[in-house]
């Protein structure tokens, strides 16, 4: 998903995406599923509209020679293969730089272009697993977990995105492209911030803590009434705001809580007692009191019950989308925001090869060539 994920968010921002596929197969999510629409996975659907579909098979002459033609007017190359896997047929980066010399070349691998394990394949569990995220994710008692979504493909894909604007930025003075150079690995470990540095001062590994916090008590989800709260509690000015809704007023005086060292201090006497008093309420009748206290505070929300918010709705972040052959269809909006101008998502995902002939004939491709191609199989 890192790489589609990452020409989403161009293609969002008015960026002509054009998606190059393998003519017979597609790319390999089209397959991906349940649930299909119509024959279409949701998966592939999910992250790719707002693009065009070239069916080709660049590893033939014809398909090589058309590859190039629009690499002539390209800004950019993103591609997701293994390192070496477009050497071998001429396409890496230094070939291309000294061919199309403005051409920002952007790479995303498992290991990256250097090192010892750049050979290797990318999987985002994998390197969930090796970057150090699972050991901190899940219940305190229980197993490492995997995030429920693919967090390593996505933020490899936003790291991508990030660098290509870089790289154009910088074009922009040097009239020189670059080779983005995005690692998996590297991606994930980049998200541990505060936790691998906790393990560089203490060379303690740090531990899985469930939904809780090791710095901040109290924080993490409470079972309520009809389901579960999350508790964010920063600071002790709010502690004794949380207090005085939940009338527990003796809690904020009490001096093994007054403070957040304390608190910490004094975790497992403090949540046994915040426990029977959070049941005691419904998670609406808890979240409308506290965030009018000012208490940061939030339900534990299923998908479903996430995406009906009207703050979302508001946000331009419900999205309804016209496929050729699926219908209409209700995807995510994209969450970057600029005042005077929206992202667009205002095209479905394409149909494999739908854009093929439009854009063979905008290279001087004549019908009888295009079909010639199509016989061949090079489109």
């Amino acid at each position: 998903m890192s790489g589609p994920y990452c020409t989403l968010q161009l293609a969002d921002m008015g960026a002509r995406v054009i998606k190059i596929e393998h003519p017979s197969r597609g790319d390999d999510t089209r397959a991906w599923g349940p649930p299909f629409v119509a024959g279409e996975s949701v998966y592939f659907l999910s992250v790719n509209r707002n693009k065009e579909s070239l069916t080709l098979d660049f590893k033939q002459p014809e398909g090589r020679a058309i590859l190039e033609s629009l690499l002539e007017g390209a800004d950019v190359l993103v591609e997701n293969f293994r390192p070496g896997t477009l050497g071998a047929v001429g396409l890496d980066y230094p070939a291309m730089a000294t061919r199309f010399p403005r051409l920002v070349y952007a790479s995303i691998s498992g290991y990256g272009h250097t090192g010892p394990l750049r050979h290797l394949p990318g999987y985002d569990a994998v390197s969930q697993a090796e970057g150090g995220l699972m050991s901190i994710t899940g219940d305190v008692q229980g197993a490492p977990f995997r995030l429920g979504l693919p967090i390593v493909d996505l933020v490899s894909g936003l790291f991508a995105a990030q660098g290509i604007l870089l790289a154009l930025l910088e074009r922009q003075s040097t009239g020189q492209g670059r080779h983005v150079d995005i690692s998996m690995l590297d991606s994930v470990a980049g998200l541990l911030t505060y936790q691998a540095a906790n393990y560089f001062v203490t060379s303690e590994n740090p531990p899985r803590m469930g939904n809780a916090h090791a710095s901040i008590v109290p924080y993490g989800t409470f079972d309520v009434r009809d389901g579960q709260l999350m508790l964010a509690i920063g600071n002790d000015d709010q502690w004794r705001r949380f207090c005085r809704v939940a009338g527990v007023t003796d809690l904020a005086a009490d001096e093994r809580f007054a403070t957040n060292p304390q608190r910490v201090a004094h975790r497992d006497t403090l949540l046994p007692v915040l426990t029977p008093i959070l049941k005691s309420r419904e998670r609406d009748d808890w979240t409308r009191h506290l965030r009018e206290a000012g208490v940061p505070c939030g339900a534990v929300r299923t998908i479903g019950e996430a995406v009906a918010d009207p703050q979302l709705a508001a946000r331009a972040m419900i999205t309804k989308l016209e496929h050729p052959t699926a219908g209409p269809l209700t995807f995510l909006g994209n969450p970057v925001h600029l005042a005077g101008g929206e992202a667009a998502a205002d095209r479905a995902a394409p149909t494999l090869g739908q854009h093929t002939a439009a854009i063979l004939g905008a290279l001087g491709k004549s019908d009888a060539e295009i079909q010639e191609l199509r016989d061949n199989k090079v489109v």
